[in-house]
């Protein structure tokens, strides 16, 4: 686990993290090859994860920091908040996947949150496509409030 005494900052300086264009945050590519791609991914109050849909699976795992609050929003209509976290007995999931075709969003529950993700086949930008609130409100109405919480103007 990564200490709690750091700031977002050193962080970012300690682990060579750039900004994140589209979903927002900081990350890291620390793994590619022909069947998978990680990134260390940060996120704060401000720099959340916002929704978008990826089409192959991912993995998140939590390294430090506070809970990051997961929105994921299955095709069925279902709606999932797992907290990605190191509380165990608090509900707390160490790591999470999320199926290809999910939308999903996270946020902090706290200064910061350092996450890991995997995906399975790699990553590239063509699997990636950002969510816009007033069609993801439209189709999950009860999550509503949490969508627009996760989106960027």
């Amino acid at each position: 686990m990564v200490s709690d005494d750091l700031s977002a900052a050193e962080i970012v300086e300690l682990l060579d993290l750039a900004p994140l264009p589209a979903e927002g945050g900081w990350y890291r590519r620390t793994h590619l090859d022909g069947h998978s791609a990680a990134i260390l991914y940060l996120m704060t109050p401000t720099a959340f994860s916002a929704m978008h849909v990826l089409t192959v699976t991912e993995l998140w795992h939590h390294h430090g920091g506070a809970p990051a609050t997961m929105l994921l929003l299955g095709s069925d209509g279902r709606i999932e908040e797992p907290v990605l976290g190191p509380d165990l007995r608090a509900g707390h999931q160490p790591q999470v996947v999320v199926p290809a075709g999910v939308h999903q969003g996270a946020s902090t529950s706290g200064r910061w949150t350092l996450v890991g993700t995997t995906t399975s086949p790699p990553y590239d930008d063509s699997c990636f496509s950002l969510s816009a609130a007033p069609a993801l409100a439209a189709s999950w109405p009860r999550a509503a409030t949490r969508i627009r919480e996760l989106t960027r103007p």
